[in-house]
């Protein structure tokens, strides 16, 4: 096989790999409550 072939390979299932590791994370994070001051004139309506 030529070295061209073998690098696409290489890079091709370096590529998928790297597909799944990331599919594979556990990114959860837990909601931040925020609190906003809202003018009473927007109540009023």
């Amino acid at each position: 096989m030529s070295r061209l072939i073998v690098a696409l390979i290489v890079i091709l299932v370096v590529l998928v790999g790297g597909l799944f590791f990331l599919a594979g994370r556990e990114t959860k994070k837990e909601p931040v409550r925020m609190e906003k001051v809202v003018p009473l004139e927007n109540l009023a309506k």
